[in-house]
C-alpha cells in the first residue's frame, strides 16, 4: 500500500482530534457540516497537512483577537486558513512540502471490513426492500475478500459507485418535506461561515452536506471505509 494511500483513512480521524485538540475540548462533537468540509477537502486533494496548519493558525489569530464573542464551534471557522495554506504549500512546491509520514500497515484487517459490509447490508434492507440490489453488491464483495482488500484504492472507489446509487434511491423516496428541512438545515450551519469561504468551496459542501443529511433521513449508511471504525 503507498504512503499516502496509508494516510487516507487517517484524513477523518486526524483532522477530528486536532481540531478538538485546538479547541481545547476533546468531548466536542464534530457537526454534519464539519464532517461534509472535512469530505470535501479530502475529496479536493487537499494535504492533511495544509488542513492541520490551518486549524492552528485560524486558532492562532482568534486567541490574539483582544475580544473573543464566541466560541469556535465549527470547522468552517478554519476554511479560509486551511485553503491559504494548501495554495502556500502547492505554490511551494514538492521540494518544501514536508516530508511524507512512514508507511504503516493496512488499516482494516479483512475481518473489520466483512462485518462493516455485512452490517451495512443489513442496514439498507432494513431500510427498504427497494434498496436490496445494493446490499446484495456488499453481500458480494464480502465473499470476493480478502482479494478486493488487496486494492483498498479499487474497493473504496467500488464503495463511493455504490455510495452514489444508494443516494440516488434515497432521493427518489425523499418527500418535499424532508428535502426542504434538510436545505433549512444546510442554510443554518453554512451561515455564519460563508463569507469565510469561496462560491466553489460552498458548492461542494453543500453537495457533501446534503448527500449525508440524505442518507440519514433514510436510515442509510455511508458506504466508505471512513466509516468504519
Amino acid at each position: 500500500m503507498s504512503e499516502s494511500f496509508s494516510n487516507y483513512f487517517n484524513y477523518f480521524t486526524e483532522i477530528e482530534e486536532h481540531f478538538q485538540q485546538a479547541r481545547g475540548t476533546a468531548l466536542f462533537l464534530l457537526s454534519p457540516l464539519d464532517w461534509a468540509l472535512i469530505e470535501t477537502w479530502k475529496n479536493s486533494g487537499v494535504p492533511l497537512a495544509a488542513v492541520l496548519r490551518g486549524i492552528d493558525v485560524a486558532f492562532e489569530k482568534w486567541r490574539a483577537k483582544r475580544t473573543r464573542t464566541q466560541q469556535v464551534n465549527s470547522l468552517a471557522f478554519c476554511a479560509q486558513a486551511v485553503m491559504t495554506e494548501a495554495q502556500r504549500m502547492a505554490d511551494v512546491g514538492p521540494g518544501g512540502q514536508p516530508k511524507p509520514e512512514p508507511a504503516s500497515s493496512a488499516p482494516f484487517p479483512d475481518d473489520a471490513i466483512r462485518i462493516y459490509l455485512t452490517q451495512n447490508a443489513a442496514a439498507i434492507r432494513t431500510a427498504s426492500a427497494d434498496f436490496a440490489p445494493i446490499a446484495d453488491s456488499l453481500d458480494q464483495i464480502v465473499t470476493e475478500l480478502p482479494a478486493l482488500s488487496a486494492d483498498l484504492e479499487a474497493l473504496e472507489q467500488h464503495l463511493t459507485v455504490l455510495e452514489q446509487k444508494l443516494v440516488a434511491f434515497a432521493r427518489t423516496r425523499q418527500t418535499e418535506e424532508q428535502a426542504l428541512t434538510s436545505r433549512k438545515e444546510l442554510d443554518a450551519y453554512l451561515r455564519p461561515y460563508r463569507s469565510r469561504m469561496t462560491a466553489p468551496q460552498i458548492a461542494m459542501l453543500e453537495v457533501q452536506f446534503l448527500e449525508r443529511s440524505t442518507l440519514e433521513s433514510a436510515g442509510l449508511p455511508r458506504l466508505s471505509l471512513f466509516y468504519l471504525r
